[in-house]
């Protein structure tokens, strides 16, 4: 895994994500179908030693995996956001998953994404980082927009999700339209 200092917004510590944070909580998060409603996360079941070895996968890679945890209760964990370098096209794929549902639609997931994509293009150096999800999860369709991503495209009729055909959409910032977003972070 790529180290990075801790991301500091006005509500969230972005840190690192260690073993410290694979905990029961953590795993019930990725197997409550709530929380993993849009995700292809909903196919799989997940335990510690899957959540220990999706870990692991970082380790030796250019790619990121961040714990997102709450500064005003204690730090409190409550999600994760990753982010898949393509450093030799100057590009990040960039995912977040908020599991604590008692914070959903608080702006937690938008602080956290325009933070990690000041991070990857300030910081790093990135020309572009990505995000995708469903067509029909327009919450988070709403967090992209809202931290400045504009539509890149659209697969359609990508995956199966409720016993249908759903359209996936793609979106993207690059660094030139990006110029100084995150300051209002700090």
């Amino acid at each position: 895994m790529a180290t990075s200092p801790d991301i500091r917004t006005p509500r969230l510590l972005i840190t690192a994500f260690s073993e410290r944070y694979l905990s029961p909580r953590y795993v019930g998060w990725l197997n409550n179908p709530d929380v993993t409603r849009f995700s292809e996360q909903r196919h799989r079941t997940h335990t510690m030693e899957s959540c220990r070895a999706y870990l692991e996968s970082f380790a030796h890679t250019p790619n990121y995996f961040w714990a997102l945890l709450e500064t005003g209760r204690d730090f409190l964990h409550i999600g994760n956001v990753n982010a898949y370098v393509d450093s030799a096209n100057g590009t990040a794929d960039a995912g977040i998953l908020i599991g604590e549902m008692s914070v959903w639609g608080k702006g937690y997931a938008v602080e956290a994404f325009e933070a990690v994509i000041g991070y990857l293009i300030e910081e790093r150096g990135i020309r572009k980082v990505t995000a995708g999800t469903l067509l029909a999860n327009a919450r988070m369709v709403k967090v992209m927009e809202k931290a400045g991503m504009i539509e890149d495209g659209i697969r359609k009729r990508q995956y199966l999700w409720n016993g249908t055909e759903a359209d996936a959409i793609h979106m993207a910032v690059f660094r030139n339209q990006w110029a100084g977003k995150s300051n209002k972070l700090k």
